[in-house]
């Protein structure tokens, strides 16, 4: 095969990744993919083949796609006579070695109609893209397509009871959108197959194509020509303005010294420690006026959460984040630590347990130190909203969190070693680079949010004893989340007293 609808999106993306896919492939970066998701799009994509009511499906067959094809065929004549279930899920089309397979057709006497399946809550520009390929590719097979449609999750919608998939979707016509695009699939395909089949390796500048719609796993490859560390390398740096800056011959940290470039606050500490080789930046001030804000005794609080395209639990909505464990570090004026944790049951809404053990964990008016808080203050304004006989103590605890992520989002304290990310899982090594009790890749199992996301939904395929061990990875995690903050806090305490 040539072509496929997701092979014609990621070469409108960056041609230049469908010839390293054909001839390097080694340099492809995996951490860019996520299993988990492409899983998701497939159950989302087999609910919805319900939707329009009777239909076939056309069973995949990766070393026989002219024989799903010829299926479709059958069952399309099948459905224009009236004979046939009218809805054909991945109908298959070949044309000139150009594949594509429809997530739901549905068959008229005089047409049918192309329904794009989406894991998402809304309607992207890429979405479009994809369904113009599909277009146009029945057009040329002789199809008469007389409207596509793209369906998405509805992010509006609450689970009660079973689930109503006619409310779980909607569905968006975007023709007219197609329409626009189909007079230029064509060229648009000449292009993708004259870099994809090039003899050498394609020059393409780095740009928004590597990050937009999707990361390029091939990036790393493509940015080798620049020295490390570059202004693409600076923290919180958008694209656009990286290349602007490469585009005026500021390309390496000491360009940006040596033309005087106006870059925010961060940017030039990064950039003066990177220069200057020194290890690390401290504003005392702006430390000190932080930990006067805090009260004794701190409580460092960390959620995992589990996020589902369908939600699996009354009172919930598409891709809602759900907080599954949490891990509490109490920390006393004295220097007493004590560790709190809860991970919930699998295979139930894991919330109300969450809420109670939370309240029963952390005081009313306590205060609550979080990592990049807005996600923890977040979960629990939501857990309030869902249980109103809890709210006022959950409320209370929100009102009273404090982010641990201020002093380096304002650039009061900054480690060369960063990099530019003020992540935690950045920030940690940097701050302790030999200590191997806060080394997350030498956790076992779970080592980062992903790993636990996925881990968390997947219990309940385990048995009795890979479970336990699974949950014990889950809770070593999360608590490597809360003692990373109480020793961040130290650190900066530290930094004033030197």
């Amino acid at each position: 095969m040539g072509l496929s609808k997701s092979k014609y999106v990621k070469g409108l993306q960056c041609a230049k990744m469908l010839w390293m896919d054909k001839n390097m492939p080694e340099q492809f970066d995996e951490s860019v993919q996520n299993e988990a998701i492409l899983q998701t799009g497939n159950e989302v994509g087999d609910l919805a083949m319900g939707y329009y009511g009777d239909y076939v499906e056309i069973p995949f067959d990766h070393d026989n796609f002219e024989g799903m094809a010829s299926q479709t065929q059958e069952h399309l004549a099948a459905a224009t006579a009236g004979t046939g279930a009218p809805n054909i899920c991945e109908a298959t089309f070949i044309y000139e070695g150009n594949l594509c397979m429809v997530d739901i057709l549905r068959v008229e006497p005089d047409g049918v109609h192309i329904v794009e399946v989406k894991a998402t809550n809304s309607l992207k520009d890429y979405h479009v893209d994809d369904a113009s390929y599909q277009c146009w590719l029945l057009q040329q097979c002789g199809l008469n397509v007389k409207s596509v449609g793209l369906m998405h999750l509805n992010r509006d919608y609450v689970r009660q009871g079973e689930l109503d998939i006619q409310q779980l979707f909607v569905v968006e016509d975007i023709t007219e959108e197609v329409d626009r695009l189909l007079p230029l699939v064509e060229a648009r395909i000449a292009h993708i197959y004259e870099v994809m089949n090039a003899p050498e390796e394609p020059e393409r500048s780095i740009g928004s194509q590597c990050k937009n719609p999707r990361e390029c796993g091939y990036r790393a490859w493509c940015q080798r020509i620049y020295p490390k560390p570059s202004v693409l390398d600076l923290c919180s740096i958008r694209m656009d303005k990286a290349l602007d800056l490469i585009s005026m011959g500021v390309v390496t940290f000491e360009d940006v010294l040596n033309t005087g470039v106006n870059l925010n606050v961060r940017q030039m500490q990064q950039v003066r420690c990177e220069v200057n080789n020194i290890s690390t930046y401290v504003d005392k001030e702006a430390i000190q006026d932080f930990l006067d804000g805090l009260r004794f005794p701190l409580y460092f609080l960390d959620f995992e959460t589990m996020q589902a395209a369908i939600p699996p639990f009354d009172g919930l909505h598409p891709w809602q984040q759900v907080p599954t464990q949490y891990s509490l570090h109490i920390l006393q004026e004295d220097g007493t630590l004590e560790h709190r944790e809860f991970l919930a049951p699998e295979g139930a809404d894991p919330r109300r347990a969450v809420a109670e053990h939370l309240c029963a964990d952390i005081p009313r008016g306590a205060c609550t130190l979080a990592y990049y808080m807005s996600f923890e203050r977040g979960r629990i304004d939501e857990l309030a909203q869902a249980f109103p006989d809890l709210a006022g103590h959950l409320y209370s605890i929100s009102d009273g969190m404090v982010d641990l992520y201020v002093p380096f989002a304002q650039g009061a304290y900054y480690n060369r070693a960063q990099g530019g990310s003020n992540s935690i899982k950045y920030v940690l090594p940097a701050l302790f680079p030999d200590d191997s009790s806060l080394d997350y890749v030498a956790l076992e199992g779970v080592h980062n949010g992903t790993d636990a996301m996925n881990a968390y939904a997947d219990l309940v395929n385990h048995t009795p004893e890979e479970r336990a061990q699974i949950r014990e990875q889950l809770l070593r995690y999360c608590e490597l989340d809360t003692l990373a903050m109480v020793k961040i806090y130290e650190k900066l305490v530290e930094a004033i007293k030197e």
